[in-house]
């Protein structure tokens, strides 16, 4: 399984609002991601899904600043 097929895979969580968020910005960016970037978004996947409802969808942001930078970034209307 190539790198974008897992990552596309992992994406899917199992809330239609997570699932949407997660793989259109992986759609929709992961050409022009750089390491750093695919790194964070990989670990943003490993977080429960608990967690990544309330940094997506609800209004806390996590205590990484890179984390926090790629939430806001996923949030974005324009990214997805």
């Amino acid at each position: 399984m190539s790198s974008f097929a897992r990552l596309k895979w992992q994406c899917r969580r199992g809330t239609k609002e997570l699932d949407y968020l997660l793989e259109s910005y992986l759609l929709k960016h992961y050409q022009q991601m750089d390491k750093d970037e695919l790194a964070l978004f990989v670990e943003l996947l490993n977080l429960q899904d608990s967690q990544l409802i309330l940094f997506l969808l609800g209004d806390q942001l996590p205590d990484s600043t890179a984390l926090t930078n790629l939430v806001q970034k996923i949030r974005n209307p324009e990214n997805i």
